[in-house]
């Protein structure tokens, strides 16, 4: 068994309502086993590359998601003098599995879906859990929590786009880790809510540490670092519930789009492709050229929209933005308290 001190990371990953979440708290109750949720630092990695920005990285953590106060993490043992966002990220992981007595520390979050590359490099014994829905059901789920303050961040401007497109854009980075020896376990939302305790084993066998009857139901699961909301309302359930049938319908034209991306991927990849191993034989049309041609570049402008605050908001001072916030939204804390009720 790894001690706390040489522990790899484990970082779990999927596209936007997938029942990462639902992963996240069934592998939190691993007594080995301690995930930080959606703490995001990874994406603030610009700001690790100005020295004077890097001394600061604490307070500006904090500051984008709460992340040091949902995970009840002590800012004074987060040192300013850091020299690398891996090891501003281990030192913060491991005081969190510290302080519960695990030795395993993680994240969890799909804003990593399109860093794994850059997460192996930085943490070369790192390993990785993939979970992959059909995207008609993440879809579904994403319009369903289309609502209250928090869920407006699914009803943005082409979210069910980036559902879509985001599938292949992890396949690719999976792909990639796979082909560099990077160790990788996949899995697919349908096994896990029906098929619980078989999904886990196959976990734990891959994380090497023992199987315990507690990852398969959430009784005791440890929700406090998860954001508050009711796109988390399922999440806050004592049962695993299956929502693949649950949610509302789709638009005939977005139904059409999926349908098309899915016989397109079922006709290249077959069983080859966990996602599309479940996907039915299609005798739908693909897409042509131009819809995907097309697709692509609008799917390039909202990754661009999505990245650009991130950077904005590692290079500029923290000033800035308690003055951006205190101007939208007439709080400069006002996010914090959306976000957690620590």
């Amino acid at each position: 068994m790894q001690t706390q001190e040489r522990a790899s990371p484990i970082f779990v990953t999927g596209i936007w309502r997938c029942g990462a979440t639902l992963l996240y708290l069934l592998l939190n109750q691993h007594p080995d086993i301690a995930l930080l949720y959606e703490s995001d630092l990874p994406v603030l990695w610009p700001m690790f590359r100005l020295p004077w920005e890097r001394k600061k990285w604490v307070d500006k953590w904090e500051y984008w998601n709460a992340s040091i106060s949902r995970h009840s993490l002590d800012p004074g043992c987060l040192s300013p003098s850091v020299q690398s966002l891996a090891e501003a990220f281990e030192t913060a992981g491991r005081q969190y599995a510290r302080q519960r007595g695990k030795k395993r520390w993680g994240c969890k979050s799909p804003s990593y879906m399109d860093r794994l590359e850059q997460l192996a490099a930085a943490f070369p014994q790192a390993q990785f859990v993939v979970i992959w829905r059909d995207p008609e059901e993440s879809c579904r789920s994403a319009i369903d929590a289309a609502s209250g303050v928090l869920g407006k961040w699914f009803a943005r401007f082409g979210m069910n786009h980036r559902v879509i497109l985001s599938s292949k854009t992890l396949k690719k980075q999976a792909d990639a880790l796979r082909s560099k020896g990077f160790p990788v376990c996949q899995i697919h939302y349908r096994d896990l809510v029906s098929d619980t305790k078989k999904t886990m084993l196959t976990i734990c066998e891959f994380l090497n540490v023992p199987f315990v009857p507690a990852v398969t139901v959430l009784t005791c699961a440890d929700r406090s670092a998860v954001f508050k909301g009711a796109h988390h309302t399922l999440a806050r359930e004592s049962a695993i519930v299956s929502t693949t049938n649950r949610h509302a319908a789709l638009s005939p034209e977005l139904a059409g789009k999926i349908d098309r991306y899915k016989s397109l991927w079922k006709a290249k990849y077959g069983d080859t492709w966990l996602l599309t191993k479940y996907f039915p034989e299609s005798v739908s049309v693909k897409p042509a050229l131009w819809e995907r041609t097309m697709d692509q570049l609008l799917y390039a402008g909202l990754q661009t929209r999505d990245i650009a605050p991130r950077i904005f908001f590692s290079m500029l001072p923290l000033s800035v933005w308690q003055i951006y916030r205190r101007l939208r939204y007439g709080d400069a804390q006002w996010l914090r308290r959306q976000l957690t009720d620590k």
